[in-house]
């Protein structure tokens, strides 16, 4: 199958790009190269550098390619960013997202797997978080996942466009390959942030260390980018019988301290991991976990590979030797 890859020379978007050609599909990227990287695109691959609201760049494409799905990685994701330009978000996220359902349905195009957020939560009032979980999110980057995903449920339901939406937690970790990674030149995850400042001799920064967990620090569901691109391959397959619309939490179950991941880039580096503690950031939580059970039920999907320790290693083995 010829599928649209949006945003797909980003950090999942790519590895998805890979392992679809795996899989024998043919991934048509359109990335606007505002945060992804040309080099992480295989030969095999159809690329376009453009926009992804460039509704005659999307005509040519469906057009050429006849493709029949749509992945829908492209995305500004900083929660901190979106609150000083809340604009820039709902422009990218939502406006734009809206551009590509009306060139697809132009072209009898009904198919979409979009990438959400955990951020579209806010804060847990139960643990592990699954999807019946009130949406309240607390930011404009997770508000902006949560228009697409009410846009997407009111055009299933007036327009019968088939979507699988995942809810991502903390994706993280590099391909198992070595081939591909996060490169975003602003480190804002954790594991990233440690690397980079492990690498330059900087000490990392806990935010708080008096919350309510065993070590005092936060704690997060990590998921390794190869089990978040397994499920949406997997996710494919429902297509198949139509009349598709799931949300579904991509997370690990369990959940790993700050100081879990500083020791494990320690045991990954073999260096000592210099920190400082500082203070609480506002609007975050003590601990964020998911519940796996409906992306197991729905996909018979189960993370192989997010323990902490193979996430960190991957991760550690990509930032010191990328290829790109």
């Amino acid at each position: 199958m010829n599928v649209l890859i949006a945003g797909g020379a980003g950090y999942i978007g790519s590895l998805a790009v890979r392992r679809l050609l795996d899989a024998g599909h043919l991934p048509v990227v359109i990335d606007d190269l505002s945060t992804g990287k040309r080099e992480s695109i295989p030969a095999e691959a159809v690329f376009y550098h453009g926009d992804v609201a460039d509704a005659a760049l999307l005509d040519s494409i469906f057009k050429r390619f006849d493709a029949r799905m749509v992945m829908h990685f492209a995305a500004k994701i900083s929660v901190e960013e979106s609150v000083s330009h809340p604009d820039r978000y709902y422009l990218n996220n939502v406006s734009k997202t809206l551009v590509l359902l009306e060139r697809m349905f132009t072209h009898s195009v009904k198919k979409i797997i979009f990438s959400s957020t955990a951020a579209v939560y806010g804060q847990p009032l139960y643990l592990p978080i699954d999807e019946d979980h009130p949406v309240k999110p607390t930011n404009p980057y997770g508000a902006s996942k949560q228009f697409v995903e009410t846009i997407l449920r009111d055009y299933h339901s007036a327009f019968g466009l088939d979507c699988v939406i995942f809810r991502y937690f903390n994706a993280a970790g590099a391909s198992l390959d070595g081939k591909t990674g996060e490169c975003r030149k602003e480190k804002r995850s954790l594991i990233p942030v440690v690397l980079e400042n492990l690498e330059k001799k900087r000490e990392s920064v806990i935010f708080g260390d008096d919350w309510d967990t065993p070590d005092g620090t936060c704690i997060r569901d990590y998921v390794h980018v190869e089990d978040v691109v397994s499920a949406h391959v997997g996710a494919m397959k429902l297509f198949e019988k139509g009349g598709v619309f799931e949300v579904v939490n991509l997370g690990s179950e369990v959940g790993s301290s700050v100081k879990d991941v500083l020791d494990a880039v320690a045991k990954a580096s073999r260096k000592e991991v210099a920190f400082r503690v500082g203070a609480r950031r506002p609007g975050d939580w003590a601990k964020v976990v998911a519940s796996g059970n409906k992306a197991e039920a729905l996909l018979g999907w189960r993370p192989k590979y997010s323990d902490l320790e193979t996430i960190v290693n991957t991760a550690y083995q990509w930032h010191f030797n990328r290829l790109y």
